[in-house]
């Protein structure tokens, strides 16, 4: 599948590219997290060791180069300097942690050869990642067949609808997203729009979501059209919606695609309201689409608007801890989507702490449990309380309706 990696200094992660339009590696950097203490692979399957000077194995699999890679960058940044941290902390149930990370270019073929190496080469205990909702599909059969908890950072409900046992995700899903903005369309008085969805699996599933939601709100979808991740020009599908005389576009995407809708609708002289789904809740999304973006409301977690919440909010400390800490660490805003990596990682160490045998061995089966008995666990994304038929725990209430004002996130609702 590629070049075999080479060892790196101590401190780093590992993190393996795939290449463009292949599933080879294009680079691989190999490094250790583990404050130099040696390697610790699992005893027999599904049980991590339990001696004293013993790691556990994180692996990730992430976008962090391609169309999704303005959400897969922030996720590896938020991973490494919280793991960081972490082991700096004594660890996690007196283990430190080794976060080895693969890098899918945002193609699903590689994730899933990559997340075949991280089981069957580097024997990780857990998995993060799946940046999109293509590349965790593609991670699934995989994880369900080797048994290891895996945390998904992706957007679509197919993801945890059905429930599969050793699937879980911290993003809102697009089913959330659709319902969130349906709601404010139809108590803006209107009833007819188009919507407009990336042929990926986010923006298909978001799609799905998205008619199904309309139907029992009463909104005619008049016009229905997709456009490809890939795609740099909108034109003609907005001309034809234009055409169409619907009161309001829903865009449903994640990178370069909704920032390039947004210009090519000013270009067109397009003012019509304009809503996003959380795949552009980022400051990126504002800074590719420039003016164009004003007026764009779309829901986000919290963190976007982390100084505008009430005292009394249960979010506010976690998500201003999170934003402070991020942003002296990478000197960049941060999104929702490292949003979801911390959270993805506070709650499987959780889980971990809540797992651990009275002889302190860590079976993968109990972690799994625990992260099921996950309850009132406050992130960035929202309370979690998860149970054996929901395996994300989030209900409505953790998505705010924001718009883009003057180039800025507002708290609508």
């Amino acid at each position: 599948m590629g070049a075999k990696c080479g060892q790196g200094r101590p401190g780093q992660d590992r993190l393996g590219q795939a290449g463009s339009g292949t599933t080879v590696l294009r680079k691989c950097l190999v490094a250790v997290l583990a404050m130099g203490l040696a390697l610790g692979f699992l005893t027999r399957p599904g049980v991590a060791q339990g001696a004293g000077n013993d790691q556990l194995r994180i692996g990730a699999v992430l976008s962090v180069t391609g169309p999704a890679a303005y959400l897969g960058s922030p996720e590896l940044k938020t991973l490494r300097i919280y793991v960081a941290r972490i082991n700096a902390s004594s660890g996690v149930a007196g283990r430190q942690i080794e976060l080895v990370a693969y890098d899918d270019g945002s193609e699903a073929g590689s994730a899933n050869s990559f997340a075949k190496r991280l089981i069957e080469r580097d024997r990780i205990d857990f998995l993060i990642g799946g940046t999109t909702t293509g590349s965790t599909l593609a991670i699934a059969p995989l994880v369900e067949r080797a048994g290891i908890p895996f945390i998904s950072l992706s957007g679509g409900t197919t993801v945890v609808d059905p429930v599969r046992k050793w699937i879980f995700k911290t993003a809102h899903t697009d089913r959330m997203a659709a319902e969130r903005v349906l709601e404010d369309i139809r108590k803006r008085g209107l009833t007819t729009i188009a919507l407009l969805a990336d042929t990926g699996g986010f923006g298909q599933s978001g799609r799905k979501e998205t008619l199904s939601a309309a139907a029992r709100l009463g909104i005619s979808v008049a016009f229905n059209e997709t456009y490809g991740p890939k795609d740099t020009d909108m034109t003609p599908q907005l001309t034809r919606i234009r055409a169409a005389g619907v009161q309001a576009l829903f865009v449903f995407g994640h990178g370069q695609g909704p920032a390039i809708i947004s210009r090519n609708m000013k270009m067109l002289g397009m003012t019509l309201p304009v809503y996003h789904a959380h795949g552009v809740a980022s400051e990126e999304f504002i800074k590719l689409a420039g003016p164009a973006a004003e007026g764009a409301r779309l829901p986000a977690s919290a963190l976007l608007v982390a100084d505008r919440l009430g005292d009394n909010d249960p979010q506010k400390p976690v998500v201003l801890d999170y934003r402070r800490i991020y942003g002296e660490e990478v000197k960049e805003d941060v999104s929702d989507f490292g949003g979801y990596a911390y959270d993805a990682l506070m709650i499987l160490t959780d889980a971990i702490k809540r797992a651990q045998g009275s002889d302190r061995t860590i079976d993968r089966a109990r972690v799994r449990d625990a992260i099921e008995e996950t309850k009132g666990f406050v992130g960035t994304s929202g309370s979690f309380s998860m149970s054996p038929t929901d395996h994300m725990g989030l209900d409505l209430s953790a998505f705010r309706l924001l718009e883009i004002r003057n180039g800025e996130w507002a708290l609508i609702d």
